[in-house]
């Protein structure tokens, strides 16, 4: 077995680049997932170690020693960040030159040479679902003998091994949150609308839902909702909670968790019956009597993508929602209890200045707890991405998808609607959500109640002046 280190590489002072990530960007909050996709193969390579660079706060000079213990680093990349990467994946070799290092994520599962040819330093890139490739990459395996592996031959080829097989047993995965205990520091993981510390993880893999937006289904998990078993889950929910003791909340990643609902319901009785506090995505059509279970035992949040507003966008985008739908879901959550985070993207297809006002008004209204207002990013491999190239809404430089400091930028535009409008809404929608008398008196409330609350988010105020204020530098540089 070779000596494996799994690496989310050091980057933008605050970027959250980590798998779990949906945009990988440096947020309006200080903001970090847990690196799950990197653990989930650490789990498989024993003796294995996984260090997450910005959570902890190291930097190139701190990682770079590590090249010398190493025989191969296995790194995770994106759109964003892979420049970056590359610097990083160069730096390592050049301090042992026989290292080998490799790629993976939804980046170089969709474009495999083009990354390979972009970074000589790389020796190959793992594509799809990696998991399994990567064990026998550190296993010592002949390149030409893995599936799912795209590598230079000894001439320099790039060579594409046949795809491999999508898991479909998904619990011959060993727990990640043992990976967790072993290398991570849980409270270096900040979400601003989940209990800290908190612990994220997979209890399935891929989306039944079509967004043309949204990249992980697109690229790597797939459109079949592929899931482990309720005992398994329930079994590392169990060890979790014993491994970290501190933990006041639980959140599953999945793209949505509850594309199953018998499913969630069940995995929902048994986290009751353990008295556990948890949250998850969900889609805004899920029935009420299903909330009411899922409440009953110990459903704190539900993470809902509403998009938009506009019932057009929504058709535009392939949500497979309606608006009436996803409005009554929502005051059912109210009346139960249940909070939201609800995330909204400005700059989808179809999308116009009164849209806009539609979206912001449609959050108003349905006013969940927290909001996360994204611009639309064309990652390749997803269809927006198609028809953004397509339709010549996205311009060359602003295919990175963030600027020099790793913050969103808004890089489509259409003939009736500018880059800078775009940009310029989110401030806008943040404003109008946020200072509002409603909301400002629920906050403050939170926050008397709570000694924790008031620092929390007395903090996240702070940062988030600051964002807006990056904001206004990044314009005006712009």
């Amino acid at each position: 077995m070779m000596r494996t280190l799994f690496l989310q590489p050091p980057s933008f002072d605050g970027f959250d680049g980590g798998a779990g990530s949906r945009y990988q960007a440096k947020r309006e909050i200080r903001s970090f997932w847990f690196p799950t996709w990197l653990a989930q193969p650490a789990a498989l390579v024993p003796g294995s170690r996984l260090i997450d660079a910005p959570p902890a706060g190291l930097t190139m000079e701190q990682v770079l020693p590590l090249a010398k213990d190493y025989d191969l680093v296995v790194m995770h990349t994106s759109t964003p960040s892979f420049a970056s990467d590359v610097k990083v994946a160069e730096a390592l070799k050049a301090v042992n030159p026989n290292l080998k290092i490799g790629l993976v994520g939804a980046k170089v599962a969709v474009q495999p040479e083009e990354s390979l040819n972009d970074a000589p330093a790389i020796d190959f890139v793992a594509r799809n679902e990696f998991d399994f490739t990567i064990k026998e990459v550190a296993e010592g395996r002949d390149f030409a003998t893995i599936d799912g592996l795209s590598y230079r031959n000894a001439e320099g080829v790039v060579v594409h091994r046949p795809e491999r097989a999508m898991l479909e047993n998904m619990d011959d995965l060993p727990f990640v949150t043992e990976v967790y205990k072993r290398d991570l520091r849980i409270e270096d993981y900040f979400i601003g609308y989940l209990k800290h510390p908190y612990v994220s993880l997979y209890t399935g893999r891929g989306c039944k839902s079509r967004c043309t937006f949204c990249l992980w289904p697109q690229t790597v998990g797939g459109h079949r909702y592929r899931t482990r078993s309720v005992e398994h889950v329930v079994r590392e929910i169990a060890y979790a909670r014993e491994a970290f003791p501190q933990v006041k909340e639980f959140f599953f990643d999945d793209d949505t968790f509850t594309d199953d609902l018998p499913r969630a319901e069940a995995i929902a009785k048994e986290l009751g019956r353990m008295g556990v506090t948890w949250s998850c995505n969900a889609k805004a059509n899920v029935p009420r009597e299903t909330l009411k279970v899922l409440k009953d035992n110990g459903l704190r949040l539900l993470l809902v993508g509403y998009e938009s507003g506009n019932q057009q966008i929504l058709h535009n985008i392939k949500k497979g929602m309606r608006i009436e739908v996803a409005k009554r879901f929502t005051k059912d959550c109210h009346e139960l209890g249940i909070a939201i985070h609800g995330t909204f993207v400005l700059g989808l297809p179809g999308e116009t200045p009164e849209t806009i006002e539609e979206t912001i008004r449609f959050a108003i209204e349905t006013n969940p707890h927290t909001i996360q207002v994204s611009l639309a990013a064309p990652y390749p491999g997803t269809e927006l991405y198609r028809q953004a190239m397509e339709n010549g809404w996205l311009d060359t430089d602003h295919a990175e998808l963030i600027d020099a400091r790793g913050v969103q930028i808004a890089p489509l535009h259409y003939p009736h609607l500018a880059h800078t409008q775009i940009f310029d809404s989110v401030e806008t929608f943040y404003r109008r959500f946020y200072f509002r008398p409603r909301k400002i008196g629920s906050i403050v409330n939170e926050m008397v109640r709570s000694p924790d609350m008031m620092k929390r988010r007395l903090r996240e105020g702070v940062e988030f002046f600051q964002f807006l204020n990056a904001r206004k530098a990044a314009k005006a540089a712009g």
